[in-house]
Order: C-alpha cells, then sequence, then structure tokens
C-alpha cells in the first residue's frame, strides 16, 4: 500500500477506492487513464494490493512504478525463456499485472534489444 502511494494518481485512485462516498474534488484530481478505470469500476482493493480487470478476464495485481521494470523483465528477458517474441511477451504480462498503458511501456522495453527488433 505504501508503495502505491508514493505515486500520486495511484495514491489518489487508491484514495477513492476505499471512500464509502464519491468525491467529486478527488475525482478532479485524477487523470486518464485512472479516471476512466475508476469510472468503469474496473478496479477494487484486497487486503491493501490494488487489482484490476477487464470485460471477463482474472483480476490482475495493479504494479506500481516502482516495479514495472522487474515484471518486464520477467516476463520478457528471463534466462531460461529467452527473449520471446512481442507477441509471447504481451501475453505473459497481460496474464500477470497490469498498470496503465502497459502495451505501449511493453513494446518500448522490448524495442531496446537489437536481436527483438529484428525477430519482430
Amino acid at each position: 500500500m505504501k508503495t502505491y502511494a508514493k505515486h500520486k494518481q495511484c495514491g489518489i485512485f487508491l484514495q477513492l477506492l476505499q471512500q464509502k462516498y464519491r468525491s467529486p474534488e478527488l475525482e478532479l484530481q485524477l487523470g486518464e487513464p485512472w479516471l476512466r478505470d475508476y469510472q468503469d469500476r474496473n478496479s477494487f482493493v484486497i487486503d491493501g494490493l490494488l487489482y484490476h480487470t477487464e470485460k471477463h478476464t482474472s483480476a490482475l495485481t495493479v504494479v506500481d512504478r516502482d516495479h514495472i521494470s522487474l515484471i518486464l523483465q520477467e516476463c520478457h528477458d528471463c534466462p531460461y525463456m529467452g527473449h520471446m517474441s512481442e507477441d509471447r511477451t504481451k501475453g505473459r504480462v497481460a496474464s500477470t499485472a497490469w498498470w496503465p498503458k502497459w502495451e505501449q511501456e511493453l513494446s518500448k522495453y522490448i524495442n531496446i534489444f537489437e536481436r527483438c527488433q529484428k525477430a519482430n
């Protein structure tokens, strides 16, 4: 919970989810894509962990900014799996965790590897 609160938008988002009543003034401080996610009611908190769900998918843990690079490394350049294609890595990330604009960050991350650029 503390790591979520370190990041302004995530902290505001978490406050909104934990309140019993709507707080329009707090909602005004929330930017995209957090605001859309809040309005669509795609997230919830259980035991201090923030979860996200879309359509008919399982709930995924929302990853704070401090852990995104670790998730990307584990899903893309894990030593026992090699550097996977962008599509395969996308599938692994999609079933592991969620954060706003994760697909764009994944593409940027994969594009730093010359070998991956040739394969994709």
